[in-house]
């Protein structure tokens, strides 16, 4: 896919979404220069939040869909590797906030509502920001959005409580499914909290950079794997690799409309239960972690799914390290085995969006427009809000 041109991949219904996936080396570079240029802005923006209590400042990383799955990927990493002293981060999708406030929002504990958003315009992100602002009497905004027109991008430029980040210009997706703008929304907010220094994490950029130009190149590899007899797929993984598993399982059934079975689990969790929807026409991808201690738990798992033979494939996706599964793996080559998981998951992610681009051209689907009923939108449609009182 990524070596055919555009005519090709017009006629396949697929231009737009192989493009998408394909940018995103150059979008994280891009995004990494805006965290630069705006870093100094940023600081002063967080150091002027003063919690009235004792109580850590909430972080609450918030979206919709894919939007939501940006938090359940960074908070995991962001709790090791985040000012822990000052911050409490946690992950909330709209739909929970907006459906039950009460639940989850406390009124007395200074909150930085962190939107991440494609478009902007999901009506349950307009709604959590403004029951939000109703409910947390000290509420600061970061704003994390693709597209400048966006009503959340708006009203952030009008409110010096809401720091507004754009993403590249580029990462505002035109297809169906979030790519780039998962990505780039993930590595911004890392960027922003992870308290590693500057030059550091410059260095862990420029290595998913390559590995993410890595994933293009060894596309062949992938499409052998997708050319086996299957009709569903697991993504496993742990910690940050975890979450990551909610958006790479999304993927494949947004961009086949369902016409493949999936399933996500932790690499501990899968036991228990879920492993009963493996057979021999699954493929089972399990994200390896570069810790070594969280590492020896998704390679039992891999070693003991192999062992069962009860898959059509099992794989695993990482990098090399002291511990590596005894069957078929996907080794990043440019990988770096010191990398940390919040930033592993962005080179992880294209290989899960390639598998799912490669999976909906298999079952006679087009990926920029996946869906035929036209049930499912690009910006969801069709929510009746509710005045919160």
């Amino acid at each position: 896919m990524f070596d055919k041109n555009e005519t090709a991949l017009t006629e396949m219904g697929a231009s737009i979404t192989t493009r998408e996936i394909k940018q995103q080396p150059e979008l994280w570079q891009e995004a990494l220069a805006n965290f630069k240029n705006q870093e100094a802005e940023i600081k002063t923006f967080l150091d002027q939040i003063k919690p009235k209590t004792a109580d850590k400042i909430r972080v609450i990383f918030t979206g919709a869909g894919t939007s939501a799955y940006v938090g359940d990927t960074i908070v995991p990493y962001l709790n090791q590797s985040g000012d822990a002293s000052r911050y409490q981060f946690e992950s909330i999708p709209t739909t929970d906030i907006v459906s039950a406030p009460y639940d989850f929002l406390k009124p007395e504990v200074t909150t930085i509502l962190v939107s991440f958003a494609r478009s902007g315009n999901s009506p349950e992100s307009v709604a959590t920001v403004e029951i939000a602002k109703q409910v947390v009497q000290d509420l600061y905004e970061m704003t994390i959005t693709c597209a400048p027109d966006g009503k959340l991008a708006i009203a952030a430029k009008e409110d010096d409580r809401n720091l507004l980040l754009m993403m590249p210009a580029l990462a505002n997706d035109q297809g169906f499914a979030m790519t780039g703008s998962y990505s780039c929304m993930s590595l911004t907010a890392m960027l922003v909290f992870d308290t590693t220094d500057t030059a550091k994490k410059a260095g862990f950029v420029d290595k998913i950079v390559a590995m993410g130009h890595e994933v293009i190149a060894r596309e062949a590899e992938i499409q052998a794997v997708i050319d086996l007899d299957f009709d569903r797929i697991v993504y496993l993984g742990s910690g940050s690799l975890s979450g990551l598993t909610r958006e790479a399982q999304l993927k494949v059934l947004e961009l086949t409309a369902g016409k493949l079975t999936t399933m996500f689990d932790s690499s501990m969790g899968f036991r228990h239960g879920p492993k009963s929807f493996v057979n021999d026409k699954t493929l089972v991808f399990v994200f390896v972690n570069n810790q070594p201690y969280t590492r020896q738990y998704d390679v039992d798992i891999l070693e003991e799914i192999h062992g069962d033979q009860i898959a059509a494939k099992t794989l695993a996706v990482g990098v090399p390290g002291e511990l590596n599964f005894s069957g078929d793996r996907f080794d990043f080559e440019n990988g770096c085995r010191h990398l940390p998981e919040g930033y592993l998951a962005l080179a992880d992610v294209m290989f899960a969006q390639t598998v799912s681009l490669l999976s909906s051209i298999k079952v006679g689907n087009t990926p920029d427009t996946p869906s035929p009923s036209g049930t499912v939108n690009r910006v969801v449609k069709g929510v009746t809000l509710h005045e919160y009182k």
